[in-house]
């Protein structure tokens, strides 16, 4: 049989479930998810295999109305991730009624030349009828070409979807190993892991805001790893949020992140955490190049 091998960009508005989706369709964690809205910050690839193709989905940050410099350097990576694209994915949350929020985005679709399929997604919530209303009514507003309905939580349609993407990549080797499932250095998707730990552990307490600096990554000779991350936040009031009482959420933070990198990376893992003010950090080009942004004026 033929290699073929391609790109699909996945992308959608904040919370529709991209990060979920990518990782249903690689068929193991490579994205980081969480129910914070614009939790995907720098364009991440996953890749997929199905039978002799290799699917390199990019999942990006959603799409949303930019306002601050890392507003911009999130939605440029959205759409540099759909340049060249084989297929343009748009994820849809079904669940959600209203749509004005969607309108800049299938009016920027509408004439791009890339092969467009719209993933409503979350049907398990969702009963079938409003499906395919929202179906009929999206398709002309962005000149889709093909329908999906999912469920990214409960894989159901994710593999028929993923089936059809491996039908639609052309001919040409594999960009990546076998058994690699993404392209981000163990260095990054440490800090993304942890990142994810301070939304999941810190809600609402915590603003957007905050960012996790990789300072160093090393291989131990006994095998194991030793990680050294430094957590940015904006305001030297975030501290004590950060922190806990006694050091206690910092301690659960990085005890959930170190026992999920160990299992991801199949080795002992040592994490060690600290917190630094850096208040305007959203305007370092240092720390941007760090998370996987491009800078941007």
């Amino acid at each position: 049989m033929t290699e073929k091998c391609g790109l699909v960009a996945v992308i959608g508005a904040p919370n529709a479930g991209k990060s979920t989706l990518v990782n249903a369709l690689v068929g193991q964690k490579v994205a980081i998810v969480s129910a914070k809205a614009q939790t995907t910050r720098a364009r991440l690839m996953g890749i997929a295999l199905e039978g002799e193709t290799q699917i390199i989905l990019a999942d990006t940050p959603g799409l949303f109305e930019p306002k601050r410099r890392l507003d911009r350097a999130m939605v440029n990576a959205v759409w540099e991730g759909a340049s060249e694209a084989d297929a343009i994915l748009l994820v849809v949350d079904a669940r959600k009624k209203k749509r004005d929020y969607l309108e800049p985005i299938l009016a920027s679709l509408k004439d791009r030349p890339e092969r467009k399929i719209l993933v409503l997604n979350k049907v398990d919530a969702t009963p079938k009828e409003p499906l395919l209303v929202a179906a009929e009514d999206l398709v002309p507003l962005g000149n889709f070409d093909e329908v999906f309905f999912v469920s990214a939580l409960t894989n159901d349609g994710v593999a028929e979807l993923k089936t059809r993407l491996a039908a639609l990549m052309p001919e040409g080797a594999w960009h990546y190993p076998e058994d690699q499932v993404s392209d981000a250095s163990e260095r990054l998707l440490a800090a993304e892991i942890t990142r994810e730990q301070i939304y999941r552990q810190l809600h609402d307490e915590l603003p957007y805001d905050s960012a996790v600096r990789p300072e160093s990554y090393t291989h131990r000779n006994d095998g194991s790893v030793e990680i050294h991350q430094q957590i940015v936040i904006a305001r030297d009031s975030q501290r004590g949020i950060v922190l806990g009482k006694g050091g206690s959420k910092l301690k659960s933070i990085g005890e959930a992140a170190r026992k999920e990198l160990a299992e991801l990376l199949g080795v002992k893992v040592h994490l060690f955490l600290h917190v630094k003010v850096e208040e305007n950090w959203a305007e370092s080009k240092e720390i941007y190049e760090e998370i996987g942004l491009d800078w941007v004026k």
